[in-house]
């Protein structure tokens, strides 16, 4: 029991020190970003700085910056992920034994780093093409001045599925407990292969409020700090879809707003 509560204090202290740590360098990274301004775009909004390098920084420095970020946003609705599949795995009993406790710890990690190794995948995509459009932008005013109204219809789709039987769908994977209805072997293959079906789950489940934040302000620390406690919650609550739903239906009144400010009736 003593061991049982030693190892669950262990991975309680190792979870809030990674996040503390993470949290503290993208605060860092962002307050550093934003003492440098945005720039002012056609249209009469302000690029965010995320998409360009610092004096001095190179492309490869800026890309890592960002995939910190993006990385650190998906923490706390990991841990309980994890927490379930050590459970999981515990209650299975193949983890138990002389070797059981020092198994479970490791086999976690590798939980943890099949999740990562995906979300740092769909960062590395989301870079370059934030890159690529921020240029477009800065070298076309007339695309320049329809970001407003695309932004508001982002944010009005994000909204409309979080209504979906696709959300529905992926939501209900990235809550369930593994290994339900069937016996979770506790190998490494296994738990690799865990970790990347959660992230290609939880991919999929929170792309839309990915977009919401990638649209209106990736620096923005409010910003990132809603969208990722609205991702946390509704894994979290007893009753997730009913928040997924009252999420979409904040995220469908945000994007009907915005729409109506650049239409000049707001």
């Amino acid at each position: 029991m003593v061991s049982e509560r030693a190892s669950q204090c262990a991975f309680f202290g190792v979870s809030a020190l990674l996040f503390a740590a993470s949290a503290a360098v993208t605060i860092v990274w962002c307050a550093a970003m934003s003492a440098m301004g945005g720039m002012p775009m056609p249209g009469g909004w302000t690029m965010s700085m995320a998409w360009m390098r610092m004096p001095g920084q190179t492309w490869p420095g800026a890309a890592a910056s960002f995939l910190g970020m993006w990385v650190v946003m998906m923490l706390p609705s990991l841990v309980p992920m994890l927490w379930r599949y050590r459970r999981a795995v515990g209650r299975a009993g193949q983890a138990v034994g002389r070797t059981g406790k020092s198994r479970l710890g490791p086999l976690t990690a590798l939980v943890g780093v099949g999740y990562f190794v995906v979300w740092t995948l769909f960062g590395i995509v989301a870079y370059p093409l934030g890159v690529a459009l921020a240029a477009v932008e800065m070298q076309w005013p007339s695309l320049a001045r329809a970001v407003p109204l695309a932004a508001g219809v982002v944010v009005l789709i994000a909204g409309a599925l979080q209504f979906s039987a696709w959300k529905a769908y992926h939501l209900a994977c990235c809550r369930e407990a593994p290994g339900r209805g069937r016996t979770l072997p506790a190998d490494a293959g296994t738990a690799w292969r865990h970790g990347l079906r959660l992230a290609l789950h939880c991919g999929h489940c929170c792309a839309n409020l990915m977009a919401i934040l990638l649209v209106i302000g990736v620096m923005d620390l409010h910003a990132m700090a809603i969208v990722a406690a609205a991702i946390t919650v509704e894994r979290l609550a007893p009753a997730g879809e009913r928040v997924a739903r009252a999420t979409g239906a904040v995220v469908i009144g945000a994007g009907l707003l915005l729409i109506a400010r650049v239409a000049g009736l707001g």
